[in-house]
């Protein structure tokens, strides 16, 4: 019952915004009529988007504004982010030299950013080599086969191992994965408890944590608590780490 006055619900809406649609579009074709400019017009019908606020996907806007501040703090010579979001590393690069490498190959070119293909289950870098490094959601997905790699059960661990092995001592790793109730969802991503990151991780130490919880009404939550994380469903973790120095 609930599913059928959903499904009833989203068909008014479209037929709303067909409506308005149509009503802005003789307005404005009437207004240049009058205008005397001459543009032809081509439609393009976009009914979805009309609201009183903005939307936004959360955890894609809070994760990177979490990792550019960190990053103004820390303030290092250079960056290397694997597989982030690529908008992170293209804005960063204005301010920070950076290199980013994925899975696939990426036809960009911008000054300040070089770019490359890297295999987070054996990434290319010499051990203890990398001061400043980012991977944010992104170990979810590995071994799932969805990007075109190859299904591997324990792809995640092995890619937390190679981002734990390259990090130098005394360097920040910024990682954010889904956390909540650990769960796969194939061949999307998994979901992680705040103890099995910690757990994955045992040479480094957590500077900082911050929440994105499921609660559309909050924002970016620092410092939340494990037991808090333990209750969302889908929130997103942002995990500051640093390497222990090694004696």
């Amino acid at each position: 019952m609930k599913k059928y006055v959903i499904k009833i619900y989203m068909r008014i809406k479209r037929l709303i915004g067909y409506y308005r649609y149509w009503k802005s579009y003789f307005v404005f074709k009437k207004q240049l009529a009058a205008s005397g400019r001459h543009l032809s017009i081509r439609r393009l019908p976009i009914v979805h988007e009309f609201s009183t606020t903005h939307g936004f996907d959360r955890h894609y806007v809070y994760h990177p504004a979490w990792a550019a501040r960190i990053l103004a703090k820390t303030r290092p010579k250079k960056h290397i982010d694997i597989a982030s979001t690529l908008h992170f590393s293209t804005i960063i690069s204005a301010y920070i030299p950076t290199e980013f490498y994925d899975f696939r190959k990426v036809l960009l070119s911008l000054d300040n950013l070089q770019t490359g293909r890297a295999d987070l289950t054996t990434l290319a870098f010499p051990n203890n080599s990398i001061s400043s490094l980012s991977c944010m959601h992104t170990v979810e997905h590995i071994g799932l086969g969805r990007y075109g790699d190859s299904v591997n059960v324990h792809g995640d661990t092995q890619a937390m191992r190679e981002l734990e092995r390259v990090l130098t001592p005394g360097g920040n790793l910024l990682f954010v994965v889904p956390v909540g109730k650990p769960a796969v969802i194939f061949n999307a991503h998994r979901i992680y408890s705040f103890e099995d990151i910690i757990g994955n991780f045992p040479s480094l130490e957590l500077v900082e944590f911050a929440l994105v919880p499921d609660n559309v009404k909050e924002g970016l939550i620092i410092g939340a608590s494990p037991e808090f994380v333990s209750q969302q469903s889908y929130g997103c973790g942002c995990f500051w780490f640093k390497k222990k120095n090694i004696l």
